[in-house]
């Protein structure tokens, strides 16, 4: 059975609980809109991914341009520097980490030849940094200070059921408590992965299934909020695993890649990116990519 786009209707039944979702600023159609992550100072960054841009977007809600590379961009982390690492394909469509100036300046930090799609990034511990790598199946271990990278796993639950399958596996990375969270999209699976006291990985295990999760984060109750990407929506899974729909299309989620919780006294706000509906075009056609902000009320997780 498949809903009206062809898409296993995997959320038919998720119960819905909408909230207020308020605007901050749209993209022009045919925008890629990939990562947000939000400075201390509450600016939002945000990545462009076919332009190469990263985008700040501050008080007056306008964005502007941060910083811009030669090549596609993809994900964000902070250091605690106060730099920004950035995911990426250079010029030459080599897998490459940029590291990104407070001003704006772009560097390169490491190029990534035996890497294939370099995705989202999160903090482990000190100055090193996991990266999903979505078509080789597995999760890249990087240390921003001797400037290195290794492989941290490698494992068929982080990988693509087939070579020739164009979604992405393993995707979104967000460590809650000692527990790696990893989104593997192409199979619809949310995969936890214990970190161990040495930064090591324990044995995976799947999760949550079918869920078809982008980018996600958590609350500081240990629930996740996740951007379904195709399915237009973002959702809530509580750590038992119940789902609920907290937005849809109709609040701006068509093409929903990305989300973040705001910092300070803005973090019962959840800020959401998306793309318009290019990955799978809605049926009223592409939508202008947008940045939303929707009211949790709720807190979120400090990221380590």
């Amino acid at each position: 059975m498949t809903d009206t786009f062809g898409l296993p209707p995997i959320f038919a039944e998720t119960p819905l609980a909408l909230v207020d979702a308020h605007q901050i600023t749209e993209f022009p159609v045919n925008t890629f809109l990939e990562s947000i992550v939000i400075g201390p100072g509450g600016a939002l960054f945000v990545t462009s991914h076919l332009e190469g841009k990263i985008f700040r977007i501050e008080a007056e809600r306008l964005p502007v341009v941060h910083a811009a590379i030669a090549g596609k961009a993809t994900g964000l982390a902070f250091t605690a520097a106060g730099n920004l690492l950035l995911t990426a394909w250079n010029d030459k469509d080599v897998p490459t980490v940029f590291t990104i100036s407070p001003q704006g300046e772009a560097t390169v930090l490491i190029t990534m030849p035996d890497a294939i799609f370099l995705n989202g990034l999160t903090p482990l511990m000190g100055d090193r940094y996991l990266i999903a790598d979505s078509y080789r199946g597995a999760i890249w271990e990087l240390n921003t200070t001797e400037k290195t990278v290794r492989i941290w796993l490698e494992h068929p639950d982080l990988a693509r059921s087939s070579s020739d399958s164009e979604f992405p596996a393993v995707n979104g990375l967000k460590i809650y408590g000692d527990v790696l969270y990893a989104s593997n999209t192409e199979k619809m699976q949310l995969v936890k992965i214990p970190i161990q006291l040495d930064g090591q990985p324990g044995e995976p295990e799947i999760f949550l299934q079918p869920v078809n999760l982008d980018d996600f984060a958590f609350d500081q109750d240990g629930n996740l909020y996740g951007t379904t990407h195709i399915y237009n929506s973002v959702i809530k899974i509580t750590p038992d695993g119940c789902m609920t729909t907290i937005a849809q299309a109709a609040q701006g989620m068509s093409g929903s890649t990305a989300l973040a919780f705001g910092q300070g006294d803005d973090r019962t706000n959840l800020y959401v990116v998306t793309n318009g509906g290019m990955s799978l075009p809605p049926s009223t056609g592409l939508e202008s990519a947008k940045v939303m902000r929707l009211d949790i009320g709720i807190a979120g997780h400090p990221l380590i």
